[in-house]
């Protein structure tokens, strides 16, 4: 009928005003759109009702119990140092580039060494003069003591001439055949005699024991010459700079030509790296920083690198604590337990899971599928082919994945993601 009234238009047209014509066209114009557009409208509509979501089983895993913390790579004790000069002067030859890697032992730099060389010279004498008078001193010793003991006995042998002699004089006197003054001579003979005996006595005793001094005397010089000569050769040795680990130069503070000043501490030339020997200084929250142990197993990636798990283990947790926006964290030492596959470096930011414990035949579910409301935790189930609000506890959290305790069966399907999803009903 609609379609009918369109030929009849013209001529409409033509025997009516064109008012007329303007109504009769927005009347059909209502009529098609009531008996088309309306239940074109209720169909888009209805099929609008219909919420699309994906759903996944509850499903039994194992599950392991860890704590992730940031850190950052670093170097171990021992793995980096900053090598410098213990004495003054020049900088004669350098040489190390940042990069370059190094063997324990190697050459760094070399310091001016003509006054050093010098006064190394100079105790090497001093010590050959004190050996020489030692030696001298060890030789005429005895020559001195084998002399004074040959006096000795020349002063006793005449004492005991001298005293057969008083005794004869005496004798004698006694029978009155000498006089008073030839035995005063015989007896004062005697007395001289044995002072002369007691001084070389005292004579012998005195070199044995001037000998013996001497030579203490001269040993400590000896070995005060030989001390300050190895004074003068470690003083040397310090002008030649010699990497004490194997490692890769990180940086370079000096060059040839350069006059450095030792003082109370040592300027730095070079400081070196050792790549193999880098661990993680991860920061552990004091909640769980109790439940970490030294040997527990860790994995780390970095961020130049994401996608390398790198295995690890604790190593060492410092006992002070670490403020930070006011919360309290710990430093935990994480090493790698064999040398990673990729190159890390010092300073690299490092994402670490430790391992707790281990569970087996866990209850899970993805972490997306549970909501939190007033306290209350809860997933939808599809029972019927409809969602189901259902509360749940839940237990550990492993990744993206959470444990059931209560609410859930093995099987059990549920919706995989609420962030987008509302409807259902308790």
């Amino acid at each position: 009928m609609l379609f009918a009234l369109f030929p009849i238009v013209p001529k409409l047209r033509s025997h009516m005003t064109y008012s007329i014509f303007e109504r009769i066209s927005t009347i059909c114009l209502i009529i098609f759109t009531c008996t088309v557009g309306i239940p074109l409208f209720q169909g888009c509509s209805s099929e609008g009702d219909k919420t699309e979501y994906k759903t996944v089983r509850a499903v039994r895993q194992p599950f392991t119990l860890s704590v992730t913390a940031l850190g950052t790579v670093k170097p171990q004790v021992g793995a980096e140092v900053r090598l410098g000069a213990r004495i003054p002067g020049k900088v004669e030859h350098l040489s190390a580039n940042i990069g370059d890697f190094v063997e324990k032992g190697q050459v760094i730099a070399e310091l001016e060494t003509d006054e050093l060389k010098a006064t190394v010279k100079k105790q090497q004498a001093g010590l050959s003069i004190a050996k020489i008078n030692l030696a001298t001193r060890t030789m005429l010793g005895p020559v001195e003591i084998e002399k004074a003991e040959a006096d000795l006995s020349q002063y006793r042998a005449t004492y005991q001439l001298k005293a057969i002699e008083y005794e004869r004089q005496k004798t004698l006197f006694d029978d009155n055949n000498i006089s008073r003054q030839i035995l005063d001579q015989a007896n004062e003979a005697l007395l001289v005699a044995k002072s002369e005996l007691e001084a070389s006595s005292k004579t012998l005793e005195l070199t044995r024991k001037t000998l013996d001094e001497d030579l203490k005397s001269m040993n400590a010089a000896v070995e005060s010459a030989t001390a300050e000569l190895r004074i003068s050769e470690v003083i040397l040795s310090y002008a030649t700079l010699s990497s004490p680990i194997r490692g890769i130069i990180a940086s370079v503070s000096t060059q040839e030509g350069e006059t450095v000043a030792a003082g109370l501490s040592a300027p730095t030339f070079v400081t070196i790296i050792d790549l193999d020997r880098l661990q993680v200084e991860t920061y552990v929250d004091e909640v769980d920083v109790g439940k970490i142990k030294v040997g527990q197993k860790a994995t780390f990636t970095v961020e130049a690198f994401p996608s390398m798990d790198i295995e690890g283990e604790v190593v060492g947790i410092y006992p002070k604590a670490i403020l930070k926006e006011n919360v309290v964290f710990y430093d935990v030492m994480v090493k790698s337990v064999k040398p990673p596959s990729v190159e890390l470096r010092p300073e690299m930011t490092a994402n670490v899971s430790i391992f707790l414990e281990s569970r087996e035949d866990v209850l899970a579910v993805p972490a997306s599928s549970v909501k939190k409301t007033g306290g209350v935790n809860s997933v939808y189930v599809i029972e019927n082919g409809n969602p189901i609000r259902r509360e749940v506890k839940i237990g550990w959290k492993q990744g993206r994945f959470l444990e059931i305790t209560e609410g859930l069966n093995e099987g059990d399907e549920v919706i995989e993601d609420q962030t987008n999803f509302k409807g259902g009903a308790l």
